[in-house]
């Protein structure tokens, strides 16, 4: 499809599925070179990493486990700038790489806030692997360790992302139609 209609917006094909992939394999292999000795514990932000999370575990060929937080700051195609712990983390970190696997990182709010909170847990390390980047839109401090993809600041869906809860399942990105 080149173009999707969600709600009452149109969406045009940004980056395609292939290229997505592509760009999964790559991180995966950095992953799988840099923590082969660390056990680590991979923890995705639900709803939007999910398609990402479960890519990402089929080529991390390391031990490790996963597990998943469901995070908010999202309402229709802005960021509300406050993000709720909706459903947290129930394994013990302490002494433990985490690997926290997120759809996209644009403003850093979502991951400013869940990094404090994994902090206080005590892990060993926190690695942080995004699907997507918004360099432009960054205002905190963070060190992404594998991003997949760098993008401009458009308002995207597919592959995880949504626009008020839908999208999601689309294989490739899109991006709002000007």
């Amino acid at each position: 499809m080149k173009s999707v209609k969600i709600k009452d917006k149109e969406f045009e094909v940004f980056i395609e599925s292939t290229k997505i992939e592509r760009s999964i394999d790559r991180i995966s292999e950095r992953i799988n070179a840099d923590l082969k000795d660390r056990d680590p514990i991979f923890v995705a932000i639900l709803n939007g990493a999910f398609m990402f999370a479960a890519e990402l575990m089929k080529r991390v060929s390391i031990p490790c486990e996963i597990t998943f937080v469901r995070l908010a700051s999202y309402r229709g195609t802005s960021s509300t700038e406050n993000v709720k712990e909706v459903l947290g983390l129930n394994e013990s970190i302490e002494g433990r790489t985490i690997v926290v696997v997120e759809d996209i990182v644009d403003t850093g709010n979502t991951m400013e806030t869940l990094l404090g909170q994994l902090s206080a847990m005590k892990p060993k390390e926190i690695r942080i692997a995004t699907l997507l980047f918004k360099p432009d839109a960054l205002k905190k401090d963070i060190k992404l360790d594998y991003v997949a993809i760098e993008i401009p600041c458009d308002f995207i869906v597919g592959y995880g992302l949504d626009y008020d809860g839908y999208g999601r399942n689309l294989n490739d990105i899109y991006k709002l139609k000007s």
